[in-house]
């Protein structure tokens, strides 16, 4: 750690679990920090996926805060603000890489510059493509009408519309911007001293806007920086597809506005920011729902279509009656029978993973097994020939097959459907250090088509490389590569960044820290990042798992309130029971969960608490010692399935009520 009297640089990030990319962060910020005097902070938000005990024992030189609730992004930057000593300080992301020459350029440009008070850099995401938001202007309201209603979209460059982003500037020149990207965000102190800190109104978005605003006013200029460049994954922090970023975004640009602006231009900023709420929340709303539902409404509109096909052309050739069906298919028997084949295709996973064709016949034929069930317990009116559901099941397995072959083919270029393409892939590296790599990839089943190694800049002897650094674009072009896995200890951030920008978003990144044991990347700004861990997976934590298990505590705890009056003789505990049921329904709770200690459950994902545990499933019939439980609910988490709940509530039957 750097003496307190000398502190060129405090370094505040702050993290919320994201413990992988944390980690990345922190070996680039190490680099980076090489010859200067730094410090560094993490301020934790109550994160659960062991985020701490990382940084202790990987960075014992980091100053660690760790909160026992989530406070949000200004509190906690604030909290190691008041104890830097740095002359300047460092507002940065966990999940960012910077070069290893990013700090001492930003140093070099704040004392050039003395009329700076913020400074902000060229920032790309896991893809290589650059972010807008590494500049932009501050949101009157017509930069923010512009920004709301697609404006600044429609004319990128334009003076006119695009101030939010600044898209007339230069992405390679420096220049003076209005707003700083609270993701990098390089302030003097002595400017931090004079304005305050960060505004605790915002928890998260619009503070680096305020800041920023009060840096100018204060006679101040902020900078944009293009001579160095971070990595900025976003997708980490920043969910843009969900209503809770529009509503949380929205309404830290409100507070901004009250705060800021007086007279009627603020009352009026203030109204078109909550009609944006709306506005956007609707475009939003209409996109997940596109982009969830076009695929069952396709397939829907397939099965529909076929079943009123498949009765006119039974009646006419079996029955030698056209008419011989009543209007009562039209209108029940071929929207139920659609509706539950495409239930089929839902609870078996197949809207999730829409390549994994054994999930789609699965779907398929447990629905013709529930028509089956289903038709012998309907009127005789609305019984329709066995025959038209079992053509009906034929004709569903074409037309969800072809409308699913066509669409692949659409994106892809090809009809491998159910054949994922296995990636061309190589890696940047030393030769042990591939070696290490690939024994991860292995360790954790994924499978490429390893090309082979480039060597890293300093290799001398190229023996058993595909070729020198210099030489990965045509690497890359000869060879098809679809993945590029750069080694971090092998090959400097400036480089990797660099080679990133250059061979664009066609390629998937990713990057292995040194001494780590997960594979990082992203390629996508409004995605969550992918990595490769060998670190122990937990069913519980894949989204068709939990949705199967939201839906088993819906379907249960309507069974046991429509079969009360039999329950009665079987629980303990009834009016107990209802309560549960009523919990479970709403989502508070669910039937089963971990069993509750005082640190069972600290490292494992979360999930609703219980009325039944692992215990209740196993052999033993009273609470033993601490590390029996912790193995009981770290077993549940990772070989989570639906019949392990079945299982516990099976034993356990007895003690729902209480």
């Amino acid at each position: 750690m750097a003496d307190s009297a000398t502190v060129q640089l405090s370094v505040v990030i702050v993290n919320y679990n994201v413990k992988y990319f944390l980690e990345q962060a922190l070996r680039s910020v190490r680099k980076a920090s090489e010859g200067l005097q730094v410090e560094v902070f993490v301020v934790d938000n109550n994160s659960v996926d062991d985020s701490v005990e990382m940084v202790r024992q990987t960075f014992p030189e980091v100053i660690l805060i760790a909160n026992t609730e989530n406070l949000g992004f200004s509190k906690a930057n604030n909290q190691a603000i008041r104890q830097a000593n740095g002359k300047y300080v460092l507002l940065l992301n966990p999940d960012t890489v910077v070069e290893e020459d990013t700090f001492e350029k930003c140093l070099a440009f704040m004392e050039a510059h003395p009329q700076a008070g913020g400074l902000g850099v060229k920032m790309i995401d896991g893809s290589g493509k650059f972010l807008p938001e590494s500049k932009r202007g501050f949101p009157t309201p017509f930069v923010a009408f512009c920004k709301t209603f697609g404006l600044a979209r429609l004319f990128p460059k334009s003076k006119l519309f695009n101030r939010y982003h600044l898209g007339f500037l230069d992405k390679n020149e420096n220049h003076p911007v209005d707003v700083l990207s609270g993701a990098f965000m390089w302030m003097r102190q002595s400017v931090l001293d004079k304005i305050g800190l960060l505004d605790e109104q915002f928890f998260m978005y619009g503070e680096d806007i305020d800041l920023s605003y009060r840096i100018k006013k204060a006679g101040h200029e902020n900078y944009y920086l293009a001579d160095t460049t971070i990595i900025h994954y976003k997708g980490e922090s920043t969910k843009k597809g969900s209503l809770n970023y529009v509503k949380v975004f929205y309404n830290a640009m409100i507070i901004f506005a009250q705060k800021h602006f007086q007279g009627e231009g603020a009352a009026l900023f203030v109204s078109m920011l909550k009609a944006a709420i709306y506005f956007r929340a609707a475009i939003t709303l209409f996109n997940n729902l596109v982009r969830k539902m076009h695929l069952p409404l396709l397939e829907g509109l397939a099965i529909f279509s076929g079943l009123l096909f498949i009765k006119d052309f039974w009646a006419t050739y079996h029955f030698k009656d056209p008419d011989y069906y009543n209007d009562n298919f039209l209108y029940f028997n071929a929207p139920l029978y659609t509706l539950i084949w495409l239930a089929g295709i839902y609870f078996t996973g197949a809207y999730q993973t829409t390549g994994q064709l054994r999930r789609l016949f699965r779907g398929i034929f447990i629905g013709t097994l529930l028509l089956a069930a289903v038709y012998g317990f309907l009127d005789l009116e609305y019984r329709s020939s066995r025959a038209v559901i079992v053509l009906g099941a034929l004709w569903t397995l074409v037309a969800t097959l072809s409308i699913r072959s066509l669409l692949h083919f659409i994106r892809f270029r090809n009809f491998k459907l159910g054949r994922p393409k296995t990636n061309n892939l190589i890696i940047v590296g030393t030769q042990e250090e591939s070696k290490r790599v690939l024994g991860l990839l292995h360790q954790v089943q994924v499978f490429k088509n390893f090309i082979g190694t480039v060597a890293p800049i300093d290799t001398k002897d190229t023996a058993g490389y595909l070729s020198q650094l210099g030489q990965l674009d045509e690497v890359v072009r000869i060879y098809r590569i679809d993945e590029i896995i750069f080694c971090s200890k092998d090959i400097p951030s400036q480089e990797i960044i660099r080679w990133m920008s250059q061979l664009g978003p066609q390629l998937t990144y990713r990057i292995v820290p040194e001494e780590s044991w997960s594979i990082i990347g992203s390629h996508s700004k409004n995605t969550s990042g992918e990595l490769y861990t060998i670190d122990v997976q937990f069913n519980i934590s894949d989204p068709l798992t939990r949705r199967n298990k939201r839906w088993l505590d819906v379907f249960f705890s309507l069974f046991l309130t429509f079969t009360f009056p039999i329950q009665l003789f079987l629980i303990k505990n009834p009016v107990g029971l209802l309560k549960n049921a009523m919990s479970c329904l709403s989502g508070k709770k669910s039937w089963v969960s971990y069993h509750p200690t005082e640190s069972a459950s600290l490292n494992l994902p979360r999930i609703k608490p219980g009325i039944l545990t692992p215990l209740d499933g196993s052999a033993i019939r009273e609470l033993t010692d601490e590390a029996t439980v912790q193995r009981l609910n770290l077993l549940y988490a990772k070989d989570y399935g639906l019949y392990k709940d079945l299982e516990i509530i099976w034993k356990g039957y007895g003690k729902l009520g209480r």
